[in-house]
């Protein structure tokens, strides 16, 4: 297995895990309501889950990789927009920041494929 397809599982089932979560777990959409984005939740579990399935998808289907791995550092670009509203500290904003770099970077990876 390659870095990239290393860095594709990871990012794929830990976006599965938080869209899940957002349906099992309180919490999840209490933040939500914090950032003022409580009408966005529902929706935004259905994206990471769509996106991280496309990313386990996009292992057969390239374009599909490119689309759900733009479409989820976007996402986090911004969920970080979303942390900086409210003011919160590096250390908690830190993991949007990491899944929107990772994300970035697949993306930029798996666009070699349609460059070569």
């Amino acid at each position: 297995m390659t870095f990239l397809e290393i860095l594709i599982v990871i990012s794929g089932l830990s976006f599965l895990v938080y869209g899940i979560n957002y349906f099992i777990s309180p919490a999840m959409k209490s933040e939500f309501k914090r950032f003022g984005l409580e009408k966005f939740g529902l929706l935004t579990a259905v994206l990471e889950i769509s996106g991280a399935l496309g990313l386990f998808v996009g292992f057969m289907i390239h374009p599909i990789l490119l689309i759900s791995s733009g479409g989820l550092a976007l996402l986090m670009f911004f969920g970080v927009i979303a942390r900086l509203r409210v003011k919160d500290s590096l250390w908690i904003s830190l993991p949007a920041v990491f899944f929107m770099l990772l994300n970035s970077y697949v993306f930029f990876e798996s666009m070699k494929f349609f460059l070569d």
